[in-house]
Protein backbone atom coordinates (compact mmCIF):
# COMPACT_ATOMS: atom_id res chain seq x y z
CA UNK A 1 0.00 0.00 0.00
CA UNK A 2 1.22 3.46 -1.18
CA UNK A 3 -0.14 6.40 1.10
CA UNK A 4 -0.45 9.95 0.17
CA UNK A 5 -1.14 12.32 3.40
CA UNK A 6 -2.22 15.49 2.59
CA UNK A 7 -1.92 17.79 5.53
CA UNK A 8 1.72 17.75 7.53
CA UNK A 9 0.78 19.90 10.88
CA UNK A 10 0.16 18.49 14.22
CA UNK A 11 -2.14 15.21 12.83
CA UNK A 12 -0.67 14.70 9.61
CA UNK A 13 3.14 14.79 11.25
CA UNK A 14 2.09 12.32 13.89
CA UNK A 15 0.45 9.87 11.33
CA UNK A 16 4.25 10.00 10.16
CA UNK A 17 5.71 9.21 13.33
CA UNK A 18 3.53 6.63 14.40
CA UNK A 19 3.47 5.00 10.90
CA UNK A 20 7.18 4.76 10.84
CA UNK A 21 7.22 2.02 13.54
CA UNK A 22 4.38 -0.19 11.22
CA UNK A 23 5.51 -2.12 8.10
CA UNK A 24 2.06 -2.48 6.51
CA UNK A 25 2.98 0.57 4.18
CA UNK A 26 5.53 0.85 0.95
CA UNK A 27 5.57 4.56 0.44
CA UNK A 28 4.17 7.36 2.33
CA UNK A 29 3.99 10.68 0.88
CA UNK A 30 3.38 13.65 2.84
CA UNK A 31 1.77 16.67 0.98
CA UNK A 32 1.50 20.43 2.52
CA UNK A 33 0.94 24.11 0.94
CA UNK A 34 4.69 24.61 3.01
CA UNK A 35 6.75 22.13 1.66
CA UNK A 36 8.96 22.63 4.39
CA UNK A 37 6.67 21.99 7.03
CA UNK A 38 6.26 18.44 4.82
CA UNK A 39 9.99 17.55 4.95
CA UNK A 40 9.97 18.39 8.99
CA UNK A 41 7.36 16.06 9.48
CA UNK A 42 9.49 13.34 8.20
CA UNK A 43 13.14 14.69 8.80
CA UNK A 44 13.52 12.44 12.05
CA UNK A 45 12.22 9.21 10.68
CA UNK A 46 15.45 7.96 9.03
CA UNK A 47 13.03 5.56 7.22
CA UNK A 48 13.70 5.68 3.02
CA UNK A 49 9.76 4.96 2.50
CA UNK A 50 8.85 8.51 3.65
CA UNK A 51 9.00 11.58 1.08
CA UNK A 52 7.90 15.26 1.11
CA UNK A 53 5.93 17.29 -1.33
CA UNK A 54 4.61 20.68 -2.18
CA UNK A 55 0.73 20.50 -2.71
CA UNK A 56 -1.85 23.25 -2.87
CA UNK A 57 -4.99 21.38 -1.03
CA UNK A 58 -7.68 23.48 -2.90
CA UNK A 59 -7.22 22.21 -6.11
CA UNK A 60 -8.53 18.69 -6.87
CA UNK A 61 -6.76 18.87 -10.30
CA UNK A 62 -2.89 19.30 -8.06
CA UNK A 63 -4.26 16.59 -6.04
CA UNK A 64 -4.89 13.90 -8.61
CA UNK A 65 -1.39 14.61 -10.03
CA UNK A 66 -0.23 14.36 -7.04
CA UNK A 67 -1.55 11.26 -6.09
CA UNK A 68 -0.76 9.61 -9.54
CA UNK A 69 3.27 10.59 -8.95
CA UNK A 70 3.54 8.95 -5.64
CA UNK A 71 1.35 6.00 -6.77
CA UNK A 72 -0.90 6.31 -3.98
CA UNK A 73 -3.69 3.65 -2.96
CA UNK A 74 -5.15 5.76 -0.42
CA UNK A 75 -5.18 9.61 0.56
CA UNK A 76 -5.57 10.25 3.95
CA UNK A 77 -7.11 13.66 4.05
CA UNK A 78 -5.07 15.29 7.34
CA UNK A 79 -6.33 19.21 6.26
CA UNK A 80 -9.20 20.79 8.11
CA UNK A 81 -12.61 20.28 7.08
CA UNK A 82 -12.58 23.34 4.37
CA UNK A 83 -10.23 20.80 2.10
CA UNK A 84 -12.76 18.05 2.41
CA UNK A 85 -14.82 18.58 -0.69
CA UNK A 86 -11.72 18.75 -3.20
CA UNK A 87 -9.73 15.99 -1.70
CA UNK A 88 -12.67 13.59 -1.72
CA UNK A 89 -13.27 14.43 -5.16
CA UNK A 90 -9.57 13.94 -6.00
CA UNK A 91 -9.81 10.79 -4.45
CA UNK A 92 -12.42 9.44 -6.40
CA UNK A 93 -10.72 10.92 -9.88
CA UNK A 94 -7.56 9.24 -9.03
CA UNK A 95 -9.26 5.91 -8.21
CA UNK A 96 -8.27 5.87 -4.66
CA UNK A 97 -9.39 4.74 -1.31
CA UNK A 98 -9.95 7.51 0.98
CA UNK A 99 -10.01 8.48 4.80
CA UNK A 100 -10.45 11.83 6.55
CA UNK A 101 -10.91 12.59 10.38
CA UNK A 102 -14.23 15.10 9.67
CA UNK A 103 -16.83 14.84 7.68
CA UNK A 104 -17.75 17.61 5.14
CA UNK A 105 -18.91 20.92 6.92
CA UNK A 106 -22.81 21.46 7.78
CA UNK A 107 -25.01 24.62 7.37
CA UNK A 108 -27.46 25.41 10.16
CA UNK A 109 -31.07 25.76 9.03
CA UNK A 110 -31.82 29.27 7.94
CA UNK A 111 -35.09 29.50 9.52
CA UNK A 112 -34.63 27.52 12.77
CA UNK A 113 -31.15 26.65 13.74
CA UNK A 114 -31.54 25.60 17.03
CA UNK A 115 -34.19 23.43 15.95
CA UNK A 116 -34.03 21.17 13.37
CA UNK A 117 -30.65 20.86 10.98
CA UNK A 118 -29.77 21.97 7.65
CA UNK A 119 -26.73 20.74 6.07
CA UNK A 120 -25.46 18.37 8.56
CA UNK A 121 -22.19 17.43 8.35
CA UNK A 122 -21.02 14.69 6.00
CA UNK A 123 -23.83 15.06 3.43
CA UNK A 124 -22.00 15.90 0.98
CA UNK A 125 -20.02 13.16 0.90
CA UNK A 126 -22.89 10.21 1.78
CA UNK A 127 -24.42 11.77 -1.20
CA UNK A 128 -22.00 10.40 -3.32
CA UNK A 129 -22.33 6.53 -1.59
CA UNK A 130 -23.41 4.85 -4.51
CA UNK A 131 -21.13 6.72 -6.89
CA UNK A 132 -18.27 4.88 -4.78
CA UNK A 133 -19.65 1.81 -4.37
CA UNK A 134 -20.39 1.20 -8.07
CA UNK A 135 -16.70 2.48 -8.91
CA UNK A 136 -15.55 -0.52 -6.14
CA UNK A 137 -13.53 2.31 -4.47
CA UNK A 138 -13.65 2.64 -0.39
CA UNK A 139 -14.32 6.01 1.76
CA UNK A 140 -13.50 5.77 5.30
CA UNK A 141 -14.98 9.04 6.85
CA UNK A 142 -14.61 10.13 10.30
CA UNK A 143 -11.35 7.82 11.08
CA UNK A 144 -9.66 10.09 13.97
CA UNK A 145 -10.03 9.47 17.66
CA UNK A 146 -13.37 11.63 17.95
CA UNK A 147 -14.96 10.72 15.24
CA UNK A 148 -13.12 7.57 14.99
CA UNK A 149 -11.86 5.07 17.89
CA UNK A 150 -15.69 6.70 19.50
CA UNK A 151 -17.44 5.08 16.71
CA UNK A 152 -14.82 2.07 17.41
CA UNK A 153 -15.88 1.59 21.06
CA UNK A 154 -19.82 2.14 20.09
CA UNK A 155 -19.85 -0.82 17.68
CA UNK A 156 -17.79 -3.13 19.90
CA UNK A 157 -19.91 -2.71 22.62
CA UNK A 158 -23.44 -3.27 20.22
CA UNK A 159 -21.27 -6.47 19.08
CA UNK A 160 -20.01 -7.81 22.25
CA UNK A 161 -21.35 -6.11 25.37
CA UNK A 162 -25.29 -5.20 24.58
CA UNK A 163 -28.25 -6.77 23.60
CA UNK A 164 -29.97 -3.52 22.81
CA UNK A 165 -28.77 0.29 23.65
CA UNK A 166 -30.88 3.02 24.73
CA UNK A 167 -27.99 5.78 24.24
CA UNK A 168 -25.06 6.10 22.97
CA UNK A 169 -23.14 9.57 24.48
CA UNK A 170 -19.56 10.01 23.28
CA UNK A 171 -18.04 12.38 26.08
CA UNK A 172 -14.62 13.93 26.14
CA UNK A 173 -12.44 15.78 28.35
CA UNK A 174 -9.06 16.58 29.62
CA UNK A 175 -6.95 18.13 32.41
CA UNK A 176 -4.47 19.27 30.00
CA UNK A 177 -2.79 22.70 31.29
CA UNK A 178 -0.69 24.59 28.59
CA UNK A 179 2.35 26.66 29.99
CA UNK A 180 2.63 30.08 29.70
CA UNK A 181 -0.99 30.58 27.93
CA UNK A 182 -3.73 32.04 29.23
CA UNK A 183 -5.58 30.69 26.07
CA UNK A 184 -3.94 27.90 23.90
CA UNK A 185 -6.32 25.29 22.39
CA UNK A 186 -5.09 21.86 22.12
CA UNK A 187 -6.71 21.60 18.53
CA UNK A 188 -7.24 22.98 15.83
CA UNK A 189 -8.61 26.33 16.48
CA UNK A 190 -10.55 26.43 13.29
CA UNK A 191 -12.31 23.26 13.70
CA UNK A 192 -12.94 24.03 17.55
CA UNK A 193 -14.87 27.09 17.05
CA UNK A 194 -16.56 25.38 13.81
CA UNK A 195 -17.90 22.62 16.04
CA UNK A 196 -18.44 24.31 19.43
CA UNK A 197 -20.39 27.67 17.86
CA UNK A 198 -22.53 25.94 15.68
CA UNK A 199 -26.15 24.29 16.28
CA UNK A 200 -25.30 20.87 18.70
CA UNK A 201 -27.04 17.92 16.87
CA UNK A 202 -28.85 15.25 18.46
CA UNK A 203 -30.18 12.11 17.23
CA UNK A 204 -33.14 10.36 18.96
CA UNK A 205 -35.58 6.97 17.46
CA UNK A 206 -38.88 8.41 16.21
CA UNK A 207 -37.65 11.92 16.22
CA UNK A 208 -34.64 11.95 13.83
CA UNK A 209 -32.09 14.30 14.03
CA UNK A 210 -32.57 18.27 15.91
CA UNK A 211 -30.71 20.39 17.05
CA UNK A 212 -30.17 22.89 20.20
CA UNK A 213 -28.34 26.22 21.90
CA UNK A 214 -24.53 25.72 21.62
CA UNK A 215 -23.07 24.48 25.03
CA UNK A 216 -26.58 22.66 26.00
CA UNK A 217 -27.79 19.62 28.20
CA UNK A 218 -24.62 20.72 31.08
CA UNK A 219 -23.56 17.64 32.56
CA UNK A 220 -20.53 16.50 35.53
CA UNK A 221 -19.03 13.59 33.63
CA UNK A 222 -16.25 11.74 35.87
CA UNK A 223 -13.19 10.80 33.22
CA UNK A 224 -10.94 7.89 34.78
CA UNK A 225 -7.22 8.27 35.08
CA UNK A 226 -6.95 10.80 37.04
CA UNK A 227 -8.57 13.10 35.16
CA UNK A 228 -11.52 13.57 37.61
CA UNK A 229 -14.93 15.55 37.67
CA UNK A 230 -15.51 17.61 34.17
CA UNK A 231 -18.28 19.82 33.03
CA UNK A 232 -19.45 18.36 29.41
CA UNK A 233 -21.94 20.42 27.38
CA UNK A 234 -23.67 19.58 23.77
CA UNK A 235 -21.51 20.50 20.74
CA UNK A 236 -21.67 19.20 16.73
CA UNK A 237 -19.86 16.44 15.93
CA UNK A 238 -19.63 13.81 13.49
CA UNK A 239 -20.76 10.48 15.42
CA UNK A 240 -24.35 12.06 15.92
CA UNK A 241 -24.51 11.29 12.47
CA UNK A 242 -22.64 8.37 11.78
CA UNK A 243 -23.58 6.14 14.56
CA UNK A 244 -27.05 6.18 13.92
CA UNK A 245 -26.99 5.19 9.98
CA UNK A 246 -25.50 1.23 11.14
CA UNK A 247 -26.03 0.73 14.84
CA UNK A 248 -29.52 0.03 16.65
CA UNK A 249 -29.88 2.39 19.67
CA UNK A 250 -32.79 5.15 20.44
CA UNK A 251 -30.46 8.05 21.24
CA UNK A 252 -26.98 9.38 20.00
CA UNK A 253 -25.19 12.56 21.99
CA UNK A 254 -22.00 14.28 22.20
CA UNK A 255 -20.78 16.07 24.81
CA UNK A 256 -17.05 17.66 25.39
CA UNK A 257 -15.50 18.93 28.40
CA UNK A 258 -14.80 22.68 27.60
CA UNK A 259 -14.66 24.48 30.75
CA UNK A 260 -16.51 27.78 31.68
CA UNK A 261 -13.24 29.97 30.57
CA UNK A 262 -12.89 28.48 27.11
CA UNK A 263 -16.78 28.67 26.65
CA UNK A 264 -16.56 32.53 27.35
CA UNK A 265 -13.78 33.05 24.99
CA UNK A 266 -15.78 31.28 22.59
CA UNK A 267 -18.66 33.27 22.98
CA UNK A 268 -16.85 36.19 22.63
CA UNK A 269 -15.51 35.65 19.79
CA UNK A 270 -19.20 34.86 18.44
CA UNK A 271 -19.72 38.22 20.24
CA UNK A 272 -17.06 39.82 18.14
CA UNK A 273 -17.77 38.71 14.70
CA UNK A 274 -14.48 36.65 15.44
CA UNK A 275 -15.73 33.21 14.52
CA UNK A 276 -16.85 34.31 11.15
CA UNK A 277 -15.73 32.62 7.50
CA UNK A 278 -16.52 34.82 5.19
CA UNK A 279 -13.28 37.03 4.22
CA UNK A 280 -13.68 41.06 5.00
CA UNK A 281 -11.78 43.86 3.80
CA UNK A 282 -8.84 45.31 5.97
CA UNK A 283 -6.62 47.88 4.31
CA UNK A 284 -5.68 46.48 0.40
CA UNK A 285 -6.46 43.03 1.95
CA UNK A 286 -9.07 40.77 2.30
CA UNK A 287 -9.44 38.07 5.64
CA UNK A 288 -11.46 35.68 7.41
CA UNK A 289 -11.78 37.11 10.72
CA UNK A 290 -11.41 33.07 12.17
CA UNK A 291 -8.29 32.36 10.01
CA UNK A 292 -6.57 35.51 11.66
CA UNK A 293 -7.59 34.17 15.01
CA UNK A 294 -5.82 31.19 14.10
CA UNK A 295 -2.78 32.56 12.92
CA UNK A 296 -3.04 34.80 15.99
CA UNK A 297 -2.84 32.07 18.48
CA UNK A 298 -0.09 29.51 19.33
CA UNK A 299 0.29 26.61 16.58
CA UNK A 300 -1.40 23.24 18.65
CA UNK A 301 1.24 21.07 17.29
CA UNK A 302 4.06 23.16 18.71
CA UNK A 303 2.73 23.09 22.30
CA UNK A 304 3.96 19.64 23.60
CA UNK A 305 6.57 21.08 25.50
CA UNK A 306 4.80 23.22 27.48
CA UNK A 307 1.77 20.89 28.12
CA UNK A 308 0.52 18.72 31.00
CA UNK A 309 -1.61 16.46 31.78
CA UNK A 310 -3.78 13.68 29.84
CA UNK A 311 -6.94 13.79 27.81
CA UNK A 312 -9.67 10.88 27.13
CA UNK A 313 -11.76 10.30 24.72
CA UNK A 314 -14.41 7.72 24.99
CA UNK A 315 -17.69 6.43 24.67
CA UNK A 316 -20.51 5.73 26.95
CA UNK A 317 -23.21 3.25 26.01
CA UNK A 318 -26.51 2.56 27.76
CA UNK A 319 -28.81 -0.43 27.52
CA UNK A 320 -29.59 -3.63 28.37
CA UNK A 321 -27.10 -6.49 28.59
CA UNK A 322 -26.33 -10.18 26.74
CA UNK A 323 -27.62 -11.29 30.16
CA UNK A 324 -30.77 -8.77 30.52
CA UNK A 325 -29.47 -6.79 33.12
CA UNK A 326 -29.14 -2.77 32.77
CA UNK A 327 -25.39 -1.92 32.20
CA UNK A 328 -23.86 1.13 31.39
CA UNK A 329 -19.91 1.10 30.22
CA UNK A 330 -17.79 3.90 29.39
CA UNK A 331 -15.51 2.17 27.05
CA UNK A 332 -11.87 5.17 26.50
CA UNK A 333 -8.71 5.53 25.71
CA UNK A 334 -6.89 8.02 27.85
CA UNK A 335 -3.40 9.72 26.24
CA UNK A 336 -1.27 11.69 28.50
CA UNK A 337 1.30 14.37 27.25
CA UNK A 338 4.26 13.36 29.02
CA UNK A 339 4.57 9.47 27.24
CA UNK A 340 3.35 11.17 24.17
CA UNK A 341 5.75 13.05 23.86
CA UNK A 342 8.77 11.18 25.49
CA UNK A 343 7.90 8.53 22.81
CA UNK A 344 6.43 10.16 19.57
CA UNK A 345 7.83 13.91 19.97
CA UNK A 346 3.76 14.32 19.36
CA UNK A 347 2.07 16.44 21.77
CA UNK A 348 -0.88 14.12 23.27
CA UNK A 349 -4.12 15.29 21.68
CA UNK A 350 -2.50 14.73 17.92
CA UNK A 351 -1.26 11.66 18.80
CA UNK A 352 -4.29 10.29 19.81
CA UNK A 353 -6.01 11.22 16.83
CA UNK A 354 -3.03 10.39 14.43
CA UNK A 355 -2.95 6.66 16.09
CA UNK A 356 -6.53 5.54 14.49
CA UNK A 357 -6.13 6.43 10.62
CA UNK A 358 -2.73 4.84 10.88
CA UNK A 359 -4.68 1.19 12.55
CA UNK A 360 -7.28 1.68 9.61
CA UNK A 361 -5.21 1.45 7.30
CA UNK A 362 -3.13 -1.60 8.18
CA UNK A 363 -6.06 -3.10 8.42
CA UNK A 364 -7.22 -2.08 5.21
CA UNK A 365 -3.63 -3.18 3.53
CA UNK A 366 -4.02 -6.81 5.17
CA UNK A 367 -7.76 -7.00 4.13
CA UNK A 368 -9.05 -7.58 7.58
CA UNK A 369 -11.40 -4.51 6.81
CA UNK A 370 -12.90 -4.33 3.39
CA UNK A 371 -15.95 -2.57 1.81
CA UNK A 372 -16.82 0.05 -0.89
CA UNK A 373 -18.53 3.17 -0.81
CA UNK A 374 -18.82 6.17 1.76
CA UNK A 375 -18.89 4.32 5.42
CA UNK A 376 -18.10 5.12 8.90
CA UNK A 377 -16.11 3.41 11.77
CA UNK A 378 -19.39 1.50 12.79
CA UNK A 379 -19.34 -0.36 9.54
CA UNK A 380 -16.41 -2.23 10.50
CA UNK A 381 -15.80 -5.12 12.62
CA UNK A 382 -14.07 -3.04 15.81
CA UNK A 383 -12.71 -5.99 17.23
CA UNK A 384 -9.56 -6.35 15.28
CA UNK A 385 -9.19 -2.47 15.73
CA UNK A 386 -8.75 -2.53 19.51
CA UNK A 387 -6.74 -5.90 19.35
CA UNK A 388 -4.39 -4.09 17.18
CA UNK A 389 -4.34 -0.66 19.54
CA UNK A 390 -3.85 -3.40 22.76
CA UNK A 391 -0.68 -5.21 21.18
CA UNK A 392 0.44 -1.87 20.10
CA UNK A 393 0.68 -1.10 23.98
CA UNK A 394 -2.34 1.70 23.38
CA UNK A 395 -4.29 0.27 25.88
CA UNK A 396 -8.01 1.40 26.27
CA UNK A 397 -10.19 0.53 29.13
CA UNK A 398 -13.77 -0.09 29.59
CA UNK A 399 -15.55 1.30 33.21
CA UNK A 400 -18.94 0.14 34.53
CA UNK A 401 -20.53 3.06 35.60
CA UNK A 402 -24.55 3.28 37.53
CA UNK A 403 -27.07 3.31 35.23
CA UNK A 404 -28.99 6.17 37.61
CA UNK A 405 -26.26 8.29 37.53
CA UNK A 406 -26.60 8.29 33.57
CA UNK A 407 -30.36 8.62 33.95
Amino acid sequence: MNVLVIGSGGVGSAIAGVAARRSFFGNMTLADLDPRRAERAISGLDDGRFAAVALDASSAGAIVDCARAAKADVIVNATDPRFNPQIFAAAFEARCAYLDMALTLSEPDPSAPYERPGVKLGDAQFAEHERWRDAGLLALVGMGVEPGLSDVFARYAADHLFSSISEIGVRDGANLVVEGYAFAPTFSIWTTIEECLNPPLIWERGRGFYTTEPFSEPEIFDFPEGIGPVECVNVEHEEVVLIPRELECERVTFKYGLGDEFIEVLKTLHLLGLDSKQRVRVGDDEVAPRDLVAAVLPDPAGLGERMTGKTCAGTLVTGIDKDGSERSVYLYHVADNEQTMREYGAQAVVWQTAINPVLALELLADGTWKGAGVVGPESFDAAPFLERMTAAGWDYGMSERSTADVA
